[in-house]
């Protein structure tokens, strides 16, 4: 299966250098995602807050790109694909 939410991809700039919610409340985070429609940083599915995935739903922007160093790819939650970048 593509991706069939390219258009959706905007030159963001981050939200900051960490999940911004976690830091708002004190919390802790497993791995940052970066959305690429709005530049929002959040932390991953695997933390217990999931601020990137409830993000998505929220705001409806569908792909997301790992922000931890060293990984190069991306996620369209809405196509349930991988995308490299």
């Amino acid at each position: 299966m593509e991706c069939t939410h390219l258009d959706t991809i905007r030159d963001v700039t981050p939200t900051g250098r960490g999940c911004k919610e976690c830091l708002e409340m004190g919390d802790t985070w497993v791995h940052l995602r970066l959305c690429l429609t709005c530049g929002h940083v959040g932390c991953c599915h695997s933390s217990k807050n999931k601020h990137a995935t409830k993000h998505f739903r929220a705001k409806a922007h569908p792909i997301v790109r790992s922000f931890q160093t060293g990984e190069d790819w991306a996620w369209c939650y809405v196509d349930n694909v991988f995308l490299e970048t």
